[in-house]
């Protein structure tokens, strides 16, 4: 008769059995999936839309949450301060995993806080929020971007590839944009140190040559007819690459061109009144004032360029002309020598003033024509066309109801095409854009400056 086992046998055998497979990792005990608090973080904490705009910016957003896949969060708004302006239903998240995009559709000119939660595995939450802005609906929307980081843009040159670089008037930074999206400078370049200013050099003008691209500061005395030296300045930079992949290097810069302008108009029976202009206590801003807003070179030259004046209309009255000064040694000028001028040329724009110039390679100019005023910009606007020789055709009045004022021409098409289109750029720097009396240029977040530039057809 085979002998029985014992009880306790029966029961040691097995958990000898699993002592050796736990140690030697054939298995192991049972654990609690444990999940951390998730994060969410903003490129931006601020942001900026309009009413009825079309592609407006947008804020990406990183997820994360320890012990789960990025791909299992969700993104949501929960709450709007002021919903008149954007509420929770016009919050979109778009993307998945780790990075998503949200996209605000504004309502109403104004402000509101939007809180955005992500949502994590085992139902924790974190919450972050995004600061709105709105401004106000405008004409031509649907062709209208808006280039945010500055409100100011007061000179632009194509650099290819629908990328647009722009100078603006209330710094030396020049910044470079995807002109056909709205959003941030995809790059800058800060020229306070190479050009050695204290202070706003006032970019006003800007043109290319080749690969150099010629800047003009207004020359003027500032707004309370003070003389700030950093503004009579004309300068250059070298471009390099073309499109997003656009660089710059600083050229040269030259000082002396206004004082050259005073001596020239004063040594020809000061015909313009530059001197007086120019005096110590004079506004630039004046129908006799002095103030420099085109700048491009004449056809089939490098050296000779075409200074605009949005002040003096000649005579200083109203349905006076506006006036261009060719500087005839230009390439020179910025590396600090003396200017050497031409023969005046006066230009009929129904009593408007220059505030941009710009040409082809065909030799046809478009003028950008608006008031020498400083005022609330619903003077009236206009594009003209010129040869160069006669004078300027009328080609189209621009809209004056929206905020800002029309001051850059991108490049110009051929005028003679069948539906030839221009991009333009405004000034929003003294607009108050979301309602609550504060200046554009005097808000505290770059991301909700900003400037406007539009496309319109010319045939």
């Amino acid at each position: 008769m085979r002998p029985s086992s014992s009880p306790s046998r029966r029961v040691l055998w097995p958990a000898a059995a699993l002592a050796l497979a736990s140690a030697t990792g054939l298995v192991s005990p049972a654990q609690a999936v444990t999940y951390g608090t998730p994060t969410i973080k903003l490129s931006a904490a601020y942001l900026s839309g309009a009413v009825g705009s079309t592609g407006d910016p947008t804020v990406a957003v990183t997820v994360a949450q320890s012990g789960a896949d990025a791909s299992a969060l969700t993104v949501t708004a929960t709450r709007s301060s002021r919903t008149s302006v954007a509420a929770t239903s016009d919050v979109r998240v778009t993307g998945t995993g780790g990075s998503r995009a949200v996209a605000v559709t504004a309502h109403a000119r104004g402000y509101a806080d939007l809180t955005l939660k992500v949502t994590g595995l085992g139902g924790k939450t974190a919450t972050t929020t995004l600061h709105y802005a709105a401004s106000p609906a405008v004409q031509y929307s649907a062709d209208a971007r808006y280039l945010t980081g500055a409100s100011d843009a007061s000179a632009a040159v194509d650099v290819g590839g629908g990328y647009v670089l722009v100078g603006n008037d209330e710094d030396n930074t020049l910044r470079l944009y995807d002109g056909s999206a709205s959003g941030a400078p995809v790059r800058t370049w800060d020229l306070d140190s190479a050009l050695g200013a204290d202070k706003e050099v006032d970019i006003e003008g800007a043109t290319r040559v080749g690969n150099t691209i010629y800047w003009t500061g207004s020359l003027g005395n500032n707004k309370d007819g003070v003389y700030k030296p950093d503004r009579n300045t004309v300068f250059t930079t070298t471009v390099s690459g073309s499109g997003a992949a656009t660089s710059l290097t600083f050229g040269s810069a030259g000082h002396s061109l206004r004082d050259d302008l005073v001596a020239w108009d004063e040594a020809n029976g000061d015909r313009y009144g530059f001197a007086a202009a120019t005096a110590d206590g004079q506004v630039p801003k004046q129908v006799d004032g002095f103030n420099v807003e085109g700048l491009e070179f004449a056809p089939g030259s490098t050296t000779t360029a075409y200074v605009g004046f949005r002040a003096p209309l000649v005579p200083p009255q109203s349905g006076g002309k506006a006036l261009i000064v060719p500087v005839t040694d230009m390439d020179k000028v910025v590396h600090g020598t003396k200017a050497t001028f031409g023969t005046p040329i006066e230009l009929d724009l129904g009593g408007l003033s220059i505030r941009d110039l710009r040409r082809n390679d065909k030799g046809q100019f478009l003028i950008l024509a608006g008031s020498w005023a400083a005022d609330d910009n619903s003077d009236p606007y206009a594009l003209y066309t010129w040869d160069g020789v006669h004078q300027p055709v009328k080609k189209l009045d621009l809209p004056t109801s929206d905020a800002g004022g029309w001051e850059s021409i991108v490049s110009v098409p051929d005028l003679d095409a069948a539906g030839a289109r221009v991009q333009l750029i405004t000034d929003d720097g003294s607009a108050d854009l979301y309602g609550d009396g504060t200046e554009a240029k005097d808000l505290s977040h770059p991301e909700w400056q900003k400037s406007r530039t539009t496309w319109f057809t010319l045939n």
